[in-house]
């Protein structure tokens, strides 16, 4: 499966999003959003996708996958469960959790202790500014993890493996560079384009401006 192919496939579940006026996290306007949260119910999707970080990394030796929850848990289960069948052994899948009310990652229920000396492969869904996964890389070579790649579906920040750890390899299933504007510069606000409220923090944008008034 190509690059073409994954993206007609985020296309397919409605996952890719192109020609709205989307506000990002970040505050800033654009036309293009991955919503990775309409990719998770396609189990065939998300397989074949998983499939693909299989194939990539299997020669790495990986003994863990691990991956930020919760989306990370899907994704981390099912690469797993491909390279134990690529490699023709025992691949575990593990995830790490957000510390509430904080930034910071946390891996329990024992899973820390399988960790040490493993080689560990990680996996995003969607790399902005890498923020996230850069603390749970952290995390992993703190426990003795041996990290020996990234896999992402897609980077949408350009991110680079010396940004976020100087990792072996980064393999993003797609990448794009999506163009964003602050909103005071943004040619969808001036056209009128209404704001789409379904995806991103456009409902949160239109309550904060309406409260601006």
């Amino acid at each position: 499966m190509n690059q073409i192919d994954v993206s007609s496939l985020l296309a397919d579940v409605g996952a890719l999003i192109t020609g709205s006026h989307i506000v990002y996290t970040s505050g800033k306007h654009g036309s293009t959003y991955i919503n990775k949260d309409a990719i998770y119910p396609h189990t065939s999707a998300i397989s074949d996708l998983c499939h693909l970080f299989a194939q990539y990394f299997f020669q790495d030796h990986i003994d863990v996958v691990i991956a930020p929850a919760l989306g990370g848990i899907i994704l981390s289960q099912w690469t797993a469960y491909h390279l134990s069948k690529l490699c023709d052994r025992d691949i575990l899948a593990l995830y790490a959790e957000k510390i509430e009310g904080t930034k910071d990652f946390v891996i329990q229920r024992g899973y820390d202790k399988l960790l040490a000396k493993k080689n560990v492969l990680v996996l995003e869904d969607v790399l902005t500014t890498g923020g996230s996964v850069k603390k749970v890389i952290e995390l992993v070579r703190a426990l003795g993890g041996h990290v020996v790649g990234l896999g992402v579906l897609c980077n949408r920040g350009g991110i680079t493996q010396e940004e976020i750890g100087h990792i072996p390899k980064l393999q993003a299933l797609i990448s794009l560079n999506l163009q964003a504007w602050e909103p005071e510069k943004c040619p969808f606000c001036r056209q009128g384009v209404p704001i789409n409220t379904n995806v991103g923090k456009g409902r949160e944008f239109l309550e904060q401006k309406k409260k601006s008034y």
